[in-house]
C-alpha cells in the first residue's frame, strides 16, 4: 500500500515542478516581450528629451545594463542652423508627401544644367549633418537639396523606420525635383539610414536617379539591430528579433523585410559605396554584401580607421575624389582639363 502512495506522490511533486518551470519560463518570455517593447519605442520614436543623445561606443560599462532594461531616450533630431549656414542664396523649402507628410528642406541652386545632389541623412540626424558634404558638392558644381526624413528637424512627425518608410520621403523628394526644380541630372547622396531609404525607393517605388551615393549602408534591418546588442555586450538573440517585431508593429512595417541587400538588386545606375573598416553599426562585410547585389556599374571605397562617423571629415580629400568620381560616371560633371 506504501509503495502507490509514494508512487503517486512523486507524480505530485513532478507534475508542480513541470509547472513551476512552464510558469517560470512564461514569466521569462513575457518580461523579455516587454523589454523589447519598451527597447522598441524608444528605437523607433524621437522624444521630447533635451539632452545630448548618447553613442553606445561612449557608453560606460557599468551603464550599459541599465541600457539593456530602459532603452535609450532619443531626443528629436533638429538644428538652429539656417540655410544661409550652408550658402547665402540656400532657401527654405517644404515637400508635401500625398500622405500629409510634410519634409523640410534646404535649396542651394547653381543652375538648372548643374546636377542637383539630393542628400539624405542618418539615424538621430537631421539635413544639418549633411552641411559638410553639401559644401564639396556645391564646389563641385552641383545644386544641391538637402531633406529632413519624417521624425527629424523641420519634418513632420515623431518617429522613425531606420529607412523603411523613408523611402517615400526619398520618393517625394525626387518627384518634387522633377517637376519643380527640373535639373539635368538628380543624384541621391545618403548616409546610413539614408542610404537604405534611396535603396528601397528605387526597389519599391521605382525611382530612376542618375547615380547614387551610399555611405555606411547596413545589410539587413535585423542585422544593424542585432549589431547594438553585440556594442553592449549582450546576446543579440532573441532580442533583436524580438525589437525588430515590436518596432515593426508599433509603426506599421515589417522589419524583417527591410534590407538594403535585396533592394540593390534594382539599381541600375552607376553607384558609389564608401565604408569605415571600424563601423560597429553597419558592419564592413554588410556593406559589401550590399555592393556585391548591385548589378550596375559600381565602386567601393574604404576608409580605414574609420567607425559610423562621417566620412568627409575624417579624410576630406578621399571622400571628395570618390564624390567626384561619382559624378563623373554619372556624366553629370565634365571631366577638367
Amino acid at each position: 500500500m506504501k509503495q502507490p502512495i509514494k508512487t503517486a506522490a512523486r507524480r505530485i511533486r513532478l507534475r508542480c515542478a513541470l509547472t513551476g518551470i512552464a510558469v517560470a519560463l512564461a514569466g521569462l518570455v513575457v518580461f523579455a516581450n516587454i523589454l523589447a517593447w519598451r527597447h522598441a519605442r524608444a528605437l523607433m520614436h524621437y522624444s521630447d528629451f533635451t539632452g545630448i543623445k548618447p553613442r553606445l561606443e561612449s557608453v560606460e560599462s557599468e551603464d550599459k545594463l541599465a541600457i539593456l532594461f530602459d532603452g535609450i531616450e532619443i531626443p528629436r533630431p533638429e538644428s538652429d542652423d539656417t540655410p544661409d549656414e550652408l550658402a547665402p542664396d540656400c532657401v527654405k523649402i517644404l515637400i508635401e508627401e500625398p500622405d500629409g507628410i510634410t519634409l523640410g528642406a534646404w535649396y542651394c541652386n547653381r543652375g538648372t544644367s548643374s546636377p542637383l545632389v539630393i542628400l539624405f541623412h542618418g539615424y538621430t540626424e537631421d539635413k544639418t549633418a549633411l552641411i559638410p558634404e553639401a559644401r564639396i558638392y556645391l564646389k563641385l558644381g552641383a545644386s544641391v537639396l538637402l531633406v529632413d526624413f519624417r521624425g527629424s528637424g523641420e519634418s513632420s512627425e515623431d518617429y522613425t523606420t531606420i529607412g523603411f518608410k523613408e523611402g517615400d520621403d526619398v520618393t517625394a523628394a525626387v518627384n518634387y525635383a522633377r517637376q519643380s526644380l527640373q535639373h539635368t541630372k538628380i543624384i541621391l547622396s545618403g548616409y546610413s539610414m539614408g542610404a537604405a531609404a534611396i535603396l528601397r525607393a528605387v526597389a519599391a517605388n521605382g525611382i530612376s536617379p542618375d547615380g547614387i551615393v551610399a555611405e555606411a549602408v547596413f545589410d539587413t534591418m535585423l542585422n544593424t539591430v542585432r549589431n547594438r546588442f553585440h556594442m553592449l555586450n549582450a546576446p543579440a538573440f532573441p532580442g533583436a528579433e524580438l525589437l525588430v517585431f515590436w518596432g515593426g508593429v508599433q509603426v506599421g512595417f515589417d522589419g524583417f523585410e527591410h534590407n538594403p541587400v535585396e533592394y540593390a538588386a534594382a539599381v541600375q545606375c552607376p553607384i558609389l559605396f564608401m565604408h569605415g573598416t571600424d563601423d560597429p553599426r553597419a558592419l564592413l562585410s554588410e556593406g559589401q554584401n550590399v555592393y556585391d547585389a548591385v548589378p550596375s556599374q559600381k565602386m567601393f571605397r574604404v576608409f580605414p580607421n574609420v567607425a559610423h562617423q562621417s566620412y568627409v571629415e575624417a579624410d576630406p580629400a578621399a571622400w571628395e575624389q570618390a564624390v567626384k568620381d561619382l559624378l563623373l560616371a554619372a556624366d553629370a560633371i565634365t571631366q577638367e582639363p
